[in-house]
């Protein structure tokens, strides 16, 4: 067990959560706000999992990029998932997926 902000790393376990993009990436210039939004996914993703190591899926990609370089959804809602690392030679024992969860509406969540 690691420990993360004072706390014990469980091993596996799954979590979603809303990510307000816009207050992330609000003075940022046109043609950088997409690159800048996927870094501070995987930024965002890192800090409240504890892992260094943060794969994003397709579909979050595809989510993010959808109206363009410059026109980045608001929000977006994820599901982060800590997983085992497989391969040997890797520094980390877990690494964080990070995939898109559809939803309807913002209004209501509790995370």
């Amino acid at each position: 067990k690691e420990y993360v902000m004072g706390k014990v790393q469980q091993d596996l376990i799954a979590r979603d959560y809303t990510i307000v993009l816009s207050k992330r990436i609000r003075s940022v210039s046109y043609k950088k706000k997409a690159p800048r939004a996927i870094k501070e996914i995987r930024k965002f993703a890192a800090q409240a999992m504890g892992t260094k190591d943060v794969r994003l899926s397709a579909e979050l990609n595809k989510k993010v990029w959808s109206k363009g370089v410059k026109n980045v959804p608001v929000r977006i809602r994820v599901r982060l998932s800590r997983k085992r690392n497989d391969d040997e030679e890797a520094d980390e024992a877990l690494y964080t997926l990070v995939e898109p969860v559809e939803i309807a509406d913002f209004k209501g969540l509790q995370t």
